[in-house]
């Protein structure tokens, strides 16, 4: 009975992990109601649901992948997933990038302000007004082609409504389900305007995949001709009159606004400190994952830089002349150009060259070249400042150049180099944040996403912090003891 049973349970595993999967992207941090987490842990959203609705009639099993907004794009022209659902307008900037599904939502856009002003009648309304919005949006678009419009761009909706009750913003246009999220619950705001234009929503995939389009574009149909979609954005409230007409069904919701009420509930329900703390210890795993990550990333990346950097060094200082114009100027450039730039030239430019790397990949080489050039500056520092004379006692006892490096001047050196070397490394463990735009859910990508589902920037932010400042206080420990050695030898 018992190797049945083993057998039967090995062909069904086999079975599971041989079934095609549909790879569908978006950004989950503050994105409700398209695709976001709740409770730190499970991705839900109406978009979510419609993927997942879509791969069952494909016959595959949805697997979501997480990208930074400004990357899903590119990260679908360079392979990482086969479909982008996150929102993403129908336009003709857009489409001439990727292709289409036909429409599974439209919507439009809608202005909030500040709660008792006055409702605006038009975007004329606005001139010398700061209004807030999001990049590649149509409301960007919208507020742009109105004179005298000051606009700011957010990478984070909950970031700009929220600067209209700080009084920095006059108030902020974006789609009408943002809107009725992030704005209609908060007490201090007021959607005040009439809609703006037409927005229609569209699955993008990469241009050349003819046949996964086709395949989605029925699937789509079938689920709005089964009321299937009608039933998922009644639950979620958004069935509004555009989408009926839109789909030529009743205008009426097919079912009650359930998860619409069950978010309301949850962001405007008082948090005790006891709750606060709850929540907290339930996001210790996504925390516990997103340090580790951190570390591993940083730490890895060090060692290249480390490595790298004295191969720079030694290139500028004792090589032959077209290797000291290599250094030289990699050193230079390097310094001189942001590294956020260098990540994404690594991980979305190369692959037009031929060579793709994976994020982690990616991440490690981006980071560990660019610091590199810094350990180099700091490396020469070191070995300039070593006295003339060990070279020429090296010299007198028949050293040769590359012994008395490694075995003279080098020793020597490292112990200048040692405190920037640690400075190096605290600084570089900060900037691994920015490998959250390569796909990777590190600390600071964590933080951004319990913040924006807590709405607590401020607890979260000193968990955070707190997280950052024990990761790196160990190797600083660790640099003052070899300090001391080194003296001690001295």
């Amino acid at each position: 009975m018992i190797r049945p049973l083993f057998f039967s349970l090995l062909l069904s595993a086999v079975a599971a992990s041989a079934e095609p999967s549909l790879r569908w992207a978006a950004d989950p941090n503050s994105n409700a109601p398209y695709a976001f987490y709740s409770n730190g842990k499970d991705l839900i959203g109406f978009e979510c649901e419609i993927i997942n609705a879509v791969a069952n009639r494909l016959g595959r099993k949805a697997k979501f992948v997480q990208n930074d907004w400004n990357g899903l794009i590119p990260g679908l022209q360079r392979g990482l997933y086969d479909c982008v659902i996150a929102g993403i307008e129908i336009t003709p900037d857009k489409a001439d990038q990727v292709t289409f599904s036909v429409p599974y939502y439209f919507t439009f856009e809608q202005f909030v302000g500040r709660r008792g002003s006055s409702a605006i009648t038009s975007l004329e309304e606005l001139h010398s007004r700061k209004v807030g919005t999001l990049d590649q949006t149509a409301a960007l678009r919208m507020l742009e082609e109105t004179p005298g419009v000051i606009v700011k761009t957010y990478d984070q909706e909950l970031s700009a409504y929220q600067d209209i009750v700080n009084g920095r913003l006059f108030g902020v246009l974006l789609d009408y389900p943002i809107a009725k999220y992030y704005a209609e619950p908060n007490p201090a705001l007021e959607l005040n305007g009439p809609p703006f234009g037409q927005v229609a929503y569209g699955i993008a995939m990469n241009k050349n995949n003819t046949l996964l389009k086709s395949e989605i574009d029925a699937a789509l149909g079938d689920i709005i001709k089964s009321g299937e979609l009608r039933n998922i954005l009644s639950r979620w409230g958004l069935w509004t009159n555009n989408v009926a007409k839109a789909f030529g069904q009743p205008e009426q919701p097919s079912t009650q606004d359930t998860e619409y009420q069950s978010f309301v509930a949850t962001q405007t329900s008082f948090q005790t400190f006891w709750t606060r703390l709850e929540s907290y210890g339930g996001a210790w795993q996504l925390l516990g994952n997103a340090a580790l990550l951190t570390l591993v990333v940083s730490v890895a990346a060090m060692v290249v830089a480390i490595g790298f950097g004295l191969l720079l060094v030694i290139c500028r200082l004792f090589a032959p002349l077209p290797l000291r114009w290599f250094a030289t100027s990699y050193i230079e450039v390097i310094r001189g150009t942001p590294l956020l730039i260098q990540l994404l030239f690594i991980f979305y430019g190369l692959p037009k060259v031929g060579l793709q790397l994976s994020p982690f990949v990616a991440s490690v080489l981006g980071l560990g070249l660019n610091y590199a050039a810094s350990e180099a500056e700091n490396y020469r520092a070191g070995l300039l400042s070593v006295p003339q004379g060990q070279w020429q006692a090296a010299r007198a006892l028949g050293l040769t150049q590359s012994k008395t490096l490694r075995l003279v001047i080098i020793p020597q050196a490292i112990r200048l180099v040692l405190p920037p070397l640690t400075n190096d490394f605290i600084a570089l463990l900060k900037d691994s944040s920015l490998v959250s735009a390569l796909t990777l859910l590190e600390l600071t990508g964590a933080y951004n996403r319990l913040a924006t589902q807590t709405f607590d920037y401020f607890g979260t932010g000193l968990l955070v912090a707190a997280i950052y400042l024990l990761i790196g206080l160990p190797f600083v420990r660790i640099a003052r003891l070899l300090e001391k050695r080194i003296r001690s030898q001295e």
